[in-house]
């Protein structure tokens, strides 16, 4: 009877994914009179993944959504400046392009829900999407599983949120199928006992980087983006794997020394495997991860969920008030997409690539000859600030 019921009563969204940029398109489409409904197979809050770095642009974006951490009780670290520590233990250090946050997934995300049931937005958590299908009209068929329950939703327009790991019934591109890609694996862990400047340390290793965050007093988060076959050889854990990593830095090494980590906070995901060209559109719109995967090193994962699922909303709301045609919603949005991040990702590719290469060994002298590189190298990682306000 419920499916029935889900059948004949047409959603106007249907957003795959309840993370960052999946809420962030909710919050927006809710506040244009949509009806929303938010799926993930997750249960939120939740430990995520992620470097937990809130760049100036998604600190923008954040106030643009209307959801402010102080009036949460959540009180973000501050952090003016980044630190590239080598295995040699010659840093680089560069002034951030403004004040950035360091704010936990666990909390940012649960603001986020609570913005979006403010708004009328229904959130369905630990629900499978078996199986997405479009009409002849191009509306979407959806089917969910959530344990035993089994439910269809007919929505006008659909949008994937999901991250790297798509759900079952969504056919996976012709990248996340290929071989050829580098596979990495990505680890997080929060520590206590290990103090932090107003800075965020990046530490290269054999296999891959660590980064260094403050998120709240007493506590940083520990993120890593290691190769696949250094994981294997490292143990199970997230402690292991992170021991290991810091065996081939011995500043690391040292830093990890002096923490303990929090219980609770280990979250791993693998494969990752990095885009080499954004991916806006499959049959419906992507945003976050699920469009574009960027090296983590760049920090700026969280602004491109937060922007793309901006640009997404923009778009979908013009065709579902009937301004634009489905084919204009596709090309609109599929434009917006590559002119903001195809430039963004090529750089970070080159980075990515100039940071595992043998010549990283002296980016700490090159950086001495030209004081203005290491602010050019962040800079050229970031979004930038687009002025927005809500209107």
């Amino acid at each position: 009877m419920d499916n029935m019921n889900n059948m004949n009563n047409m959603i106007d969204v249907v957003i795959m994914g309840a993370g960052i940029g999946g809420s962030a398109a909710a919050i927006q489409l809710a506040e244009k009179g949509h009806q929303v409904l938010l799926i993930d197979q997750q249960v939120f809050p939740r430990h995520k993944t992620c470097g937990e770095f809130m760049s100036p642009e998604t600190k923008e974006m954040l106030a643009y959504l209307g959801v402010n951490p102080l009036e949460h009780g959540v009180n973000p670290t501050i952090m003016k400046q980044a630190r590239i520590i080598l295995p040699s233990g010659k840093e680089m250090e560069a002034r951030l392009p403004g004040e950035a946050w360091g704010i936990s997934r666990y909390e940012l995300d649960l603001m986020l829900h609570k913005k979006a049931l403010e708004l009328g937005v229904k959130i369905k958590t630990k629900a499978m999407v078996t199986h997405v299908q479009q009409q002849e009209d191009h509306t979407y068929l959806i089917e969910t599983r959530q344990g035993q329950i089994r439910e269809t939703y007919h929505a006008k327009a659909v949008i994937g949120a999901y991250g790297i790991r798509k759900p079952r019934g969504v056919p996976a591109d012709q990248e996340a199928e290929r071989k050829d890609l580098e596979v990495f694996v990505g680890v997080k862990s929060h520590y206590s006992g290990i103090q932090a400047a107003d800075e965020v340390e990046l530490y290269f290793c054999d296999g891959g980087y660590v980064g260094i965050s403050p998120v709240k007093e007493g506590v940083v988060n520990i993120a890593a983006l290691l190769s696949f076959d250094m994981v294997q050889r490292s143990g199970k854990s997230i402690e292991e794997i992170l021991s290991e990593a810091a065996s081939t830095n011995p500043r690391l090494s040292d830093r990890l020394s002096k923490g303990m980590p929090v219980q609770g906070t280990q979250v791993s995901i693998s494969p990752v495997r990095l885009s080499e060209e954004p991916e806006p559109w499959s049959f419906f719109p992507h945003i976050g991860d699920a469009m574009l995967m960027i090296p983590p090193l760049c920090g700026d994962g969280m602004s491109i969920a937060l922007r793309s699922s901006m640009i997404c909303s923009i778009a979908t709301d013009q065709y579902l008030k009937g301004k634009l045609t489905y084919l204009e919603w596709e090309s609109n949005y599929t434009l917006e997409a590559n002119r903001e991040f195809s430039d963004l990702l090529r750089r970070a590719r080159r980075i990515q690539k100039m940071a595992f290469s043998k010549a990283n060994q002296i980016f700490p002298i090159i950086g001495q000859l030209f004081p203005s590189l290491p602010s050019y190298l962040v800079k050229s990682t970031r979004l930038s600030e687009l002025g927005v306000t809500k209107s």
